[in-house]
């Protein structure tokens, strides 16, 4: 069964290959395809989607209405928030350095994994410590008549910590997780047992998701 995921970030296929080996064997297996190997198999050249979107989910399905049209095939596409508080007193940082689903920033130009890794680490020296949480809404358009999507907070990612020292690991395309900490112990999640990372995008949640809506197929 092979599922077209509308992102070309290496980082976030291979995570999500990770969540979906939790699937029960009931199950039929899937196979996530990414976005850029998808057009290729096909000779299909990708049109520049634009996130108009005001909230996770709205991008979301924006993306998977654009790519479902172009590839006629199983896609789905996943768009995220980021949430800042002042971990100290708990309130949310102002609304000008609130990333929301802007988590590359505001202007037409997006970060590289450097200058967010920058930005963040800023974002600390200023405020201090900062607690952290992803917001994540993800669309799964399987044909014409057939589409599944939420915004569910079982989706969203585990409470953490941003430091301002980066760990020495550096995953492309997750350049967040080297400053991104434990919210009890403090340890770098990168130091804790393998691909606990992921916890930071979400623990269950989009195995949840496919579950549901494949065990119905």
């Amino acid at each position: 069964m092979k599922i077209i995921y509308g992102t070309g970030n290496s980082a976030k296929i291979a995570y999500m290959r990770r969540a979906l080996k939790k699937l029960p064997p009931e199950i039929p297996s899937v196979e996530i395809q990414g976005l850029y190997e998808a057009a290729r198999e096909r000779g299909i050249s990708l049109p520049q989607v634009e996130e108009r979107g005001s909230t996770p989910l709205e991008n979301a399905r924006e993306k998977a209405e654009q790519y479902f049209a172009l590839f006629q095939s199983p896609v789905f596409s996943c768009d995220s928030g980021l949430y800042l508080w002042d971990h100290r007193t708990g309130m949310p940082l102002p609304e000008e350095d609130q990333p929301g689903i802007h988590v590359r920033g505001r202007d037409m130009k997006r970060r590289s994994d450097e200058e967010l890794l920058s930005h963040y680490i800023g974002l600390v020296k200023k405020y201090g410590q900062i607690r952290a949480r992803y917001k994540n809404a993800i669309c799964l358009i399987w044909d014409e008549h057939t589409r599944a999507e939420s915004e569910a907070e079982e989706l969203w990612g585990t409470p953490f910590l941003l430091t301002d020292v980066p760990h020495v690991r550096r995953v492309e395309g997750f350049p967040l997780d080297s400053i991104s900490l434990d919210l009890k112990t403090r340890e770098y999640f990168y130091d804790r047992e393998k691909d606990l990372q992921d916890d930071l995008v979400s623990h269950q949640g989009f195995s949840d998701f496919f579950y549901d809506f494949l065990k119905k197929r």
